[in-house]
């Protein structure tokens, strides 16, 4: 298929944009480039794209295309919550009309990255389902969850989008992100000696490596149209649920001479959920994930030595919120977050 991935140069689409072109894929980027110097090691071969704003996608970048798949988003909680109305603008607006754009082209498949975090605030008492009630609790969770009401309604024989709800990705991409739980813990630990978690430790978390998400990308791609269509998938392994205090043990584990403290100084957090993803085994039979959270922390170890990571490409650089501000603050990104240049 002729695919068009947008967020080509983000921490995910990094990775997943080699595993589709490996596939037989024509892969095409889009992507506004606020991340593409975020880079921990070699720079990536990325695939030919076009340099746009997803708010600025139009008729043109969608033209000969077959499937889209959509991993464009502010990304995490802090910076919804640093501008909700921004999150709603990028996340739920431009990715439903991207959804609407891709259907009016005769676009067939738009998968889309959804996330686990729909869940928010389920408690970690049993396993959810895709049919479980949705308690986001932060503006980013939110979005998502709009999205996929919104596009749904879309759905008809000829075109086809399916919601992968994806676990909290760990795992090193050449665009690395430090702001997510294993692959924070594990930089700090390198940097400092310590695994430092604020947060009581009780909250579960499933997990799931960059590379297995991309993997289910590619396999939902070329699913059966009756298995796929309009629904959405949990995206991860009941192996890789686990508690923030277990995923800082591994952590421990992983570093020589580390040492564990847990603060419990930000409360107990209220998304806790633990999670069922066996709808998506079922629909794509012979799918599972590799990666366990123990082997994505001794992969980041590697990397991080390997690869020179520093202190301040840690707390600037690979954390999203931080690397906004400072692109805000030296003139390179305007309120709205578009490039200046």
């Amino acid at each position: 298929m002729r695919v068009l991935l947008t967020g080509h140069k983000g921490y995910l689409g990094t990775v997943m944009a080699p595993v589709l072109a490996a596939e037989g894929h024509d892969v095409i980027g889009l992507d506004s480039g606020l991340f593409e110097h975020c880079l921990l090691g070699p720079e990536p071969d990325d695939p030919p794209g076009h340099r746009v704003d997803l708010r600025d996608a139009g008729p043109e970048h969608l033209s000969g295309v077959d499937a889209v798949i959509h991993l464009a988003a502010l990304s995490n909680d802090p910076l919804g919550a640093l501008a909700p109305q921004l999150t709603y603008d990028i996340n739920h607006h431009a990715a439903v009309r991207l959804a609407r754009l891709a259907k009016d082209a005769g676009v067939s498949r738009f998968l889309y990255a959804s996330t686990c975090s729909v869940y928010g605030a389920s408690g970690g008492g049993g396993l959810v389902n895709e049919d479980a009630p949705l308690r986001p609790v932060t503006p980013y969770a939110e979005s998502k969850v709009r999205v996929e009401d919104d596009v749904r309604a879309l759905a008809d024989e000829q075109f086809t989008p399916v919601f992968l709800r994806n676990a909290t990705a760990f795992g090193y991409s050449p665009r690395l992100r430090a702001d997510i739980v294993l692959n924070n813990l594990v930089g700090h630990a390198v940097l400092s000696g310590e695994v430092l978690v604020l947060s009581d430790g009780t909250p579960w978390r499933p997990l799931v490596h960059a590379r297995d998400i991309a993997k289910a990308f590619a396999a939902a791609l070329v699913a059966p149209r009756d298995a796929v269509h309009a629904t959405a998938f949990n995206i991860g392994t009941e192996r890789n649920n686990v508690t923030v205090a277990e995923i800082a043990e591994q952590v421990v584990e992983a570093v020589p001479g580390a040492t564990l403290r847990i603060t419990g100084e930000a409360g107990a957090d209220p998304r806790s959920y633990r999670v069922d993803f066996s709808r998506f085994r079922r629909a794509v039979p012979g799918f599972d994930c590799d990666w366990s959270v123990k082997d994505g922390a001794v992969e980041l170890v590697d990397t991080y030595q390997r690869y020179g990571l520093t202190k301040a490409a840690f707390d600037r650089m690979f954390t999203r919120l931080a690397w906004l501000r400072g692109g805000m603050d030296d003139g390179g990104i305007d309120e709205t977050l578009r490039r200046r240049s």
